[in-house]
């Protein structure tokens, strides 16, 4: 299994990171995406990463982030979007519930990194919350020249899912997705997800899969990644097997994952 999207360098994992990452792969994972939010965060993740055969990394500026950007940073960026770790654009987007960032300073540095993507021939890795339907609409006149795009950690509408899928997008799905109250809505889409669209996140230490047991109480890790695909298996009503063998399958095309990474 591959997990798109994991936030390593998240302080929960500060004291045991090797023993997650372990973990990880005695639970059959073979690659993890480590999901990086501003540009500080991207040096880190591209040290991380060179560190292990196993791991690579996205680089970018969440729209929590968006605000706190200096002059110069898009230069930043393309520097370090170079390094032969860094395989997607992001986290980057709109988060138009939690507006931690104004949405005009959001809407500015997405539209810079979609840019960056587009010059770089890399995918993006966007976050989409409560946008309705802005992201989609930003994300459009360079259909033609971005290599692929993942909306992270999927919880729209079913409008949002459509236009996503109608884009030719891939859909990352969480642990939201196992959520007896939050999941629902998700839960009705899941089936119309088609298997060469399907990608799958454990997003940790968040979005702890319900269900799942942890003796780290709370928090999520990549090794819970398969109560995502098992969840999946049981909305598509098929072998969990075939969830992933198509989900690292997409995973591999999107980012181009070849092992070793230099």
């Amino acid at each position: 299994m591959i997990d798109i999207g994991v936030n390593l360098l998240n302080g929960q994992f500060r004291d045991d990171l090797d023993a997650v990452l372990e973990r990880a792969r005695q639970a059959g994972l073979s690659f993890m995406l480590v999901t990086s939010t501003d540009l500080r965060e991207t040096v880190d993740a591209i040290e991380l990463s060179s560190r292990h055969q196993d791991l690579a990394c996205t680089a970018g500026v969440h729209p929590h982030s968006a605000k706190a950007v200096q002059t110069g940073w898009e230069k930043q960026l393309r520097r370090l979007a170079s390094a032969p770790k860094v395989l997607a654009i992001g986290e980057t987007g709109l988060d138009f519930n939690r507006n931690f960032s104004p949405p005009d300073s959001q809407r500015r540095v997405f539209q810079a990194q979609i840019e960056l993507a587009a010059e770089l021939a890399l995918p993006l890795f966007v976050h989409d919350r409560d946008s309705d339907g802005a992201v989609a609409e930003m994300l459009a006149p360079f259909s033609a020249d971005l290599v692929g795009v993942v909306t992270h950690c999927f919880t729209g509408t079913r409008a949002d899912l459509e236009r996503y899928l109608n884009a030719g997008y891939y859909i990352g799905i969480t642990g939201w997705v196992c959520d007896t109250r939050r999941g629902e809505e998700l839960q009705k889409l899941v089936p119309e997800i088609p298997l060469d669209r399907l990608l799958i996140e454990t997003d940790a230490p968040f979005l702890l899969p319900y269900g799942a047991t942890s003796r780290f109480k709370k928090r999520n890790e990549p090794c819970l990644l398969h109560f995502i695909a098992e969840q999946i298996a049981r909305l598509k009503d098929v072998d969990v097997g075939i969830i992933d063998k198509a989900t690292s399958a997409n995973a591999q095309r999107l980012f181009n994952i070849t092992q070793p990474l230099g």
